[in-house]
C-alpha cells in the first residue's frame, strides 16, 4: 500500500469546539477512500485538515501529526501553496471560476509555472478535459463561461481544473450530493478512472455510492474515527455496534 498521506493522532477545533478526536488513518494511491457517517461528525473536516483548509477559518487549530510523503504539513519547510496543489479540493457544490472553460483548466498551470507557452497549455488544458470526459462535450465552445454548463459538467471542470495541476491526492467533499443521478453516474465512473493514478479520499453521505466507488471506508461518529478497512467488510461485517446500526438506517 503507497501511503501518500499518514495522519496520527489528529484533532480539530473550532474556537473550544472539538470538532476532530484523536483521529488516525491513511489516505493511499492504491484505494479509493470513503469517509462516511452523520452530518456534523467531523469527516470535511478532516478532509480539510490534510490540506490545511482549516488554516482560514477564524478560532480552528489542528492538533497532532499529517504527513504527505513523509513531510509534516504543518512544517516550516512545507509551503501551504504547494501543499494545495499536492492535494487537490472539489467541493461539495460545484465553484468554477467566473471564466471561460479553457481558462478555468488554465488557471492553474500558469499561475503554477506548469507550461511553458500556449502549445503546452493547450496540451494541459486538454488532457485534464479529456480526463474529466468533458473534452469532446466542450471542444467545441472553449471561450463559453464554465457558469454555463450543467452542474454535472460543472463539477468535471472543477474536478479537470484539480488535475491540470498535477495533484497527488484528490479530496472529494460529497462531489455528487448536487448532482442529479446521471450526472452523479458520470463523477462515479471518473472516480473509478482516476483511482491508481490518484490518492483519492471521498466524503458521502450515500451508502451506495461509497459501496460503488470505495475500496476503504472509514465510519465517523461524533468526531471520532469509529472503525476503518476494507469497504467490503464495512460493508457486510462491521466490527462496531455504531457502524452497524448507521450502515443499516437505524440513525444518522
Amino acid at each position: 500500500m503507497t501511503v501518500k498521506i499518514a495522519a496520527r493522532h489528529v484533532s480539530a477545533f473550532y474556537g473550544d469546539v472539538r470538532a476532530l478526536d484523536d483521529v488516525s488513518i491513511d489516505i493511499d494511491t492504491d484505494h479509493v477512500t470513503a469517509l462516511i457517517g452523520p452530518s456534523g461528525c467531523g469527516k470535511s473536516t478532516l478532509l480539510r485538515t490534510l490540506n490545511r483548509l482549516t488554516d482560514t477559518v477564524p478560532g480552528a487549530r489542528v492538533e497532532g501529526d499529517i504527513r504527505l510523503d513523509g513531510r509534516d504539513i504543518h512544517g516550516r519547510d512545507m509551503d501551504v501553496v504547494e501543499l494545495r496543489a499536492r492535494v487537490g479540493m472539489v467541493f461539495q457544490k460545484p465553484n468554477p471560476f467566473p471564466k471561460s472553460i479553457y481558462e478555468n483548466v488554465a488557471y492553474g498551470p500558469r499561475i503554477h509555472g506548469l507550461a511553458r507557452g500556449r502549445g503546452e497549455l493547450d496540451a494541459v488544458v486538454e488532457t485534464s478535459l479529456r480526463r474529466t470526459g468533458l473534452w469532446d462535450e466542450v471542444k467545441d465552445r472553449l471561450s463559453d463561461r464554465g457558469t454555463a454548463l450543467s452542474g454535472g459538467q460543472q463539477q468535471r471542470l472543477c474536478i479537470a481544473r484539480a488535475l491540470a495541476i498535477e495533484p497527488e491526492v484528490i479530496l472529494m467533499d460529497e462531489p455528487c450530493s448536487a448532482l442529479d443521478p446521471i450526472a452523479t453516474a458520470r463523477i462515479e465512473e471518473l472516480i473509478g478512472a482516476l483511482s491508481g493514478r490518484y490518492a483519492i479520499a471521498i466524503v458521502t453521505h450515500n451508502m451506495q455510492q461509497a459501496a460503488r466507488v470505495s475500496q476503504r471506508t472509514a465510519f465517523f461518529h461524533l468526531g471520532r474515527l469509529v472503525e476503518y478497512g476494507d469497504t467490503s467488510d464495512i460493508f457486510t461485517n462491521p466490527r462496531a455496534e455504531r457502524t452497524k446500526d448507521y450502515i443499516t438506517g437505524r440513525y444518522g
